[in-house]
């Protein structure tokens, strides 16, 4: 495995912790994505990889399945590496190609926060889309550690992201249920959209 920072050394060992009889699968989802996200950066300057683990560890937290956890650190693979949904196949087999290859299908759907009126018939459609409800969770665990990172983002893509997370992700939270997911999108809204009232 790749040399990790502290933070991330952290967030898989207590992974790893939770799923001990998936050890290998997600030690090997692990190594993937350092060698697929090498040298990819976040806005913060970050690592990318710092983005999948918290994806991951964020899953772990809500007791998803191992398919969802190594799902979740490979989510960004086909979208921003080389690799293709057979690579992912061949290694990790079908369950969790498919749930990546849902993951990189809703991505490809660009929701304008102005159109409010069209909130309802996106949700709608990311439930017709995704045929295991899996996809959506992980979804949601993205959108929220996206939320938790959103400071190194021009005011313009918070306020978007921001309204966009309240239109369309905290109400499927809500929805199925995942309540600590729901209630934190909510405050992060609010973080970004009225700070003197969140702070309060």
């Amino acid at each position: 495995m790749k040399t990790l920072d502290k933070a991330n050394e952290k967030l898989i060992e207590d992974i790893l912790n939770k799923y001990k009889e998936h050890e290998d699968i997600i030690n090997k989802a692990i190594d993937f994505i350092y060698q697929k996200h090498e040298n990819q950066t976040r806005k913060s300057g970050e690592p990318y990889v710092n983005h999948p683990i918290a994806v991951a560890s964020i899953l772990a937290s809500i007791g998803m399945d191992y398919h969802s956890i190594v799902a979740g650190l490979l989510h960004d693979v086909v979208e921003d590496t080389d690799t293709t949904v057979e690579e992912i196949k061949r290694e990790f087999g079908s369950q969790i190609a498919s749930l990546v290859d849902g993951l990189t299908k809703i991505d490809k759907y660009k929701f304008s926060s102005k159109e409010h009126a069209k909130a309802e018939n996106y949700r709608k459609m990311l439930f017709a889309m995704s045929k295991d409800v899996r996809v959506i969770v992980i979804k949601l665990a993205d959108r929220l550690h996206n939320m938790r990172t959103l400071d190194y983002m021009p005011r313009h893509k918070q306020l978007e992201i921001a309204n966009e997370t309240i239109d369309i992700y905290a109400p499927i939270a809500h929805r199925l249920g995942i309540w600590s997911i729901k209630k934190e999108l909510e405050d992060l809204y609010l973080k970004y959209t009225h700070p003197e009232e969140y702070e309060k």
